[in-house]
């Protein structure tokens, strides 16, 4: 008997920015190619009267969300056409060295949700071990999250410094227990006074990053008695170069876990809430450490939208909300270090013989996720990477 080869992963239809390394000019909005190469997308739309040549001449992808979901639906089904005609693309492809990904948007507000029940329960258990349940009274009832600052949102690549700030009492100094959060971005644009109904709020996505909300665990465990996380989480977030557009991910929409008690009526849609069938990896210096599930998310991109703008709060182009850590049942599934070290007590191996609890400086942390294609096979996301440099 012969066994079926594994399903070919190729890059997703996906949007982004481009800069020339070292070159005067500014950057231009760019299509992954199956094969890896890249697509000028202003270009091809001038140049064979595509949809809003103006919007895809921009620098980034700002104007596009700007100009909301009928407008970047029109250009991702004519871009599936193009991205499938590899003769007549050609002439339109980048060099294939000496450019680097930019920002794709600007980032206007940035909101951390906590909207993975494994994760929030192992926080509770490592934090409150004698607890009768894990979780916080609330936690089943509304999406959880905290605002974050948009202003230290980076492009994949960027270095992160090791931040500093109080540990302790009268402890001042760079964080000893730096740490990684492997989540999904949601990427919004249709700027729109709130609230936004459930069933809205997907017109309201564009797609999905990876993104890594990096952590300065002991300068949050202390500065968050009682309020949520400050200087322990501004400091950076990375997101990677590529918006993988919703549309592109209708393969991989799948039904959330069960939810008991039953959301109220503004977080339930019209038809079954759906999340995001999504494998993730995370590296630490090329070594796999964990490969969390995103299907394991309990509250869909549409419920964070409609909670967020509940109370009013309305929508701009280049909103960013991240997901929360995602972690799955087993240890091989956590996506942090303090799960996977369960707050340091248990060193997680690297290649060599290395142990880490924390990352250490010079460490790189590498993100990648892959998910089932409209066509069968998987698509790949773009990656999301940086290293730690010294305080």
């Amino acid at each position: 008997m012969t066994t079926a080869p594994p399903p070919t992963t190729v890059p997703a239809l996906a949007l982004g920015a481009v800069a020339g390394k070292g070159r005067p000019g500014g950057s231009r909005i760019a299509c992954p190619l199956p094969d890896g190469g890249l697509l000028d997308v202003g270009s091809l739309a001038t140049a064979q009267r595509g949809p809003y040549p103006d919007l895809l001449t921009a620098p980034d992808l700002t104007r596009l969300l700007d100009a909301g979901a009928p407008a970047w639906r029109e250009v991702v089904e004519w871009l599936r056409g193009w991205r499938e005609d590899h003769e007549r693309a050609a002439a339109y492809r980048l060099p294939d060295e000496g450019l680097v990904p930019v920002l794709p948007f600007a980032v206007a507000d940035y909101v951390d949700f906590y909207a993975c029940e494994q994760h929030a329960r192992n926080a509770g258990l490592i934090f409150r071990p004698d607890a009768e349940d894990p979780l916080t009274p609330n936690w089943r009832r509304i999406p959880l999250g905290y605002h974050g600052r948009s202003g230290t949102v980076r492009v994949t690549g960027t270095p992160v410094a090791r931040p500093s700030g109080q540990r302790g009492p009268d402890d001042f100094g760079p964080c000893a227990k730096l740490d990684f959060e492997a989540e999904l971005g949601f990427v919004l644009g249709g700027p729109v006074p709130g609230p936004v109904g459930i069933d809205d709020a997907a017109d309201h996505v564009l797609g999905v990053v990876l993104l890594n909300d990096w952590s300065a665990r002991d300068i949050q465990f202390f500065e968050s008695r009682p309020l949520g996380p400050h200087l322990g989480k501004s400091f950076a977030t990375s997101i990677s170069a590529w918006v993988t557009p919703l549309d592109e991910l209708s393969a991989a929409r799948v039904p959330l876990p069960a939810h008991d008690p039953a959301p109220l009526p503004y977080l339930t849609p019209g038809e079954p809430a759906l999340g995001l069938d999504l494998d993730l990896a995370v590296r630490v210096n090329g070594e796999l450490v964990a490969s969390p599930p995103a299907r394991d998310l309990y509250w869909s991109p549409e419920q964070m939208v409609a909670h967020l703008t509940s109370g009013g709060a309305g929508l701009r182009a280049g909103d960013l909300l991240g997901s929360g850590t995602v972690s799955g049942p087993e240890r091989s599934g956590f996506g942090s270090m303090l799960e996977l070290s369960w707050n340091g007590r248990d060193p997680v191996a690297l290649a060599g013989g290395a142990t880490r609890t924390w990352l250490e400086d010079g460490d790189e942390v590498v993100m990648t996720a892959t998910a089932p294609a409209r066509d069968g096979g998987r698509i790949a996301l773009g990656e999301v990477r940086g290293r730690i440099r010294g305080a």
